[in-house]
C-alpha cells in the first residue's frame, strides 16, 4: 500500500487503501505501507492507519513500514504524535524504530496538539476529553460562541470516546488524536475502534425497537443514528452519537464516519445531518471498527 507523496488526509488515505491489494483480504501474509518522499499524514489519517496497522498485526500477517524520508519526514511526524508509542511491537520498519518517543519528550509542548491517546476499556483516561476540548479552546478561546463551543466540544469528545467503550467489543486499543491546522483554519479530532461497527450492534435489534427503520440501507440507517439517536437498548436510552451530532452540527462541522467496509462523509445542512447531504462510499477493502472524524472551521 503505497500513499502519494503530499498531505493525506481521510479521502486520500482511503484511495491508497482502495488500490492497494485489500490488507485483511484471504491469502495476504504480508503487507507493506509505503511512505514517500513529501508524504505526510494528518491526525484522522494517522488514527485510521494505526488503528488498520494493529488489526493486521494481530493476525497472522507480517507488516513492514517503509519511511522513505526517514525521520526528517513523516515518521518523525508520526513519532512527535505518538503513532510509535501505540504501534503493535511486532511490526517491522525498515529504517529501524525510533530511539526515542518524541511524543513522551515534547509532550504537551504543541497547544495546537493533543498526542494520540489509548482508549482501553480496562485503564480509561477519564482526563481525555477536557484534554481535547482544551486543545481547541487554546485555538478558538476569542471567539463570540466560546463557551458554548467549549461545553459542545467537551461534550462530543466524551461522547465518541464512550461510544467505544459501550460497543466495540474488542481486545484492541481504540485511539483519539486532536490537531489544529492553522494554515487551513481548521480542527481535525478523529476516535477510532477496531470493534464489530455500530450497524452490527445496532441490526440485530432494529425489528423489535425500531421496525420502521429495518428496512433502511446502511447509509440512511447511519444518518437516523446522528439524528434521531436510535440505540440497540431501544427509546428508553437515546445514543450519544444523536447528542454528539446535533452540538456538532451548531458549529457546521463535517462528519466523516467509517465503518468495515463503508464510508459516509456527512454535511450539515438545513441544521441537521440529512440523507441528501451523504456521500457514501461501499465496497471499501475491510477495516474493523468504527472511526469517526470530525472536522470544525475555527473562524468567529
Amino acid at each position: 500500500m503505497r500513499f502519494p507523496p503530499q498531505w493525506i488526509d481521510i479521502t486520500r488515505f482511503e484511495r491508497a487503501l482502495l488500490s492497494s491489494c485489500g490488507p485483511h483480504n484471504a491469502g495476504t501474509y504480508q503487507v507493506i505501507f509505503e511512505f514517500p518522499v513529501g508524504c505526510k499524514i494528518m491526525v484522522d489519517a494517522a488514527t485510521r492507519l494505526l488503528s488498520l496497522i494493529n488489526q493486521l498485526a494481530s493476525t497472522t500477517r507480517t507488516v513492514l513500514l517503509d519511511f522513505q524520508e526517514g525521520d526528517a519526514g513523516t515518521m518523525g511526524y508520526l513519532n512527535r504524535m505518538g503513532f510509535f508509542d501505540h504501534l503493535a511491537g511486532d511490526v517491522e520498519i525498515v529504517q529501524g524504530w525510533p530511539v526515542y518517543s518524541a511524543a513522551e519528550y515534547h509532550r504537551g509542548a504543541n497547544s495546537a496538539l493533543v498526542e494520540i491517546a489509548r482508549i482501553n476499556k480496562d485503564a480509561r483516561d477519564e482526563d481525555l476529553p477536557t484534554r481535547l476540548t482544551n486543545a481547541l479552546m487554546r485555538s478558538c478561546g476569542d471567539r463570540e460562541d466560546a463557551s458554548a463551543l467549549e461545553g459542545a466540544a467537551w461534550t462530543i469528545f466524551a461522547e465518541l470516546i464512550d461510544n467505544i467503550f459501550s460497543h466495540s467489543r474488542t481486545a484492541l486499543d481504540g485511539y483519539a488524536a486532536l490537531q489544529v491546522y492553522s494554515g487551513g483554519n481548521r480542527l481535525s479530532v478523529a476516535v477510532s475502534d477496531s470493534g464489530i461497527g455500530i450497524m452490527d450492534t445496532l441490526r440485530p435489534s432494529l425489528r423489535s425497537e425500531f421496525p420502521r427503520l429495518h428496512n433502511l440501507s446502511d447509509t440512511d440507517l447511519l444518518v437516523e443514528i446522528f439524528r434521531q439517536g436510535v440505540s440497540r437498548h431501544g427509546t428508553d436510552r437515546g445514543c450519544g452519537l444523536k447528542g454528539c451530532a446535533g452540538k456538532a452540527i451548531k458549529f457546521n462541522a463535517n462528519l466523516d464516519v467509517r465503518l468495515p467496509q463503508q464510508r459516509v462523509l456527512l454535511t450539515p445542512a438545513q441544521g441537521s445531518y440529512r440523507p441528501n447531504t451523504a456521500h457514501c462510499y461501499e465496497g471499501l477493502p475491510l477495516m474493523w471498527g468504527t472511526h469517526i472524524a470530525f472536522t470544525f472551521g475555527l473562524g468567529s
